[in-house]
């Protein structure tokens, strides 16, 4: 499958929005379903583009697959986990039907490779659900390590785990 991994067009946001809320939805990764308040910030795509850098991956025929929020390094309102040096990844996510087809992990290196870039980035992090099983196992095929020691509850019975991979 032919992918391109590029910055998310303002026409794109509610397709992506909506690719989004649907696979954490799909994955019951949301605690209180359609009306988790979670669901709000992974649909508003402008939200995150306007203090982020959010890409997207599309096919030859320009369908969104899915996309990634890359906070760089100094944090910004988008990265919850990284400190000094870091940047991190967030909201991750692919349809469903586009699953094993490649387009996570062209995401998830085109973060890497964005952190490379970035004077001074040291490591990029991230936060997963216990439940993410598939993302675990990419983010450790790229290199990421499990970082316990920084898992964190944005609510009271939510963790996360945490994840970094030193560049």
């Amino acid at each position: 499958m032919d992918i391109t991994i590029r910055a998310v067009r303002p026409e794109e946001h509610g397709t992506l929005g909506e690719v989004t809320a649907q696979a954490y939805l799909g994955d019951g990764l949301l605690d209180f379903g359609e009306s988790d308040e979670y669901l709000i910030e992974l649909r508003d795509v402008s939200r995150r583009a306007a203090g982020a850098e959010v890409l997207v991956a599309v096919e030859q025929d320009r369908r969104v697959l899915g996309g990634v929020t890359f906070a760089a390094a100094g944090g910004g309102p988008w990265a919850g986990l990284a400190g000094d040096g870091e940047a991190e990844i967030g909201m991750l996510a692919v349809a469903p039907a586009a699953r094993r087809r490649g387009a996570g992990e062209a995401l998830v290196r085109a973060c890497v490779e964005r952190a490379r870039a970035v004077d001074g980035c040291r490591r990029v992090v991230l936060s997963s659900r216990q439940a993410m099983r598939a993302a675990h196992r990419l983010y450790e095929r790229l290199g990421f390590v499990r970082t316990p020691e920084r898992d964190w509850q944005p609510a009271p019975g939510v963790t996360l785990f945490t994840y970094a991979l030193e560049l």
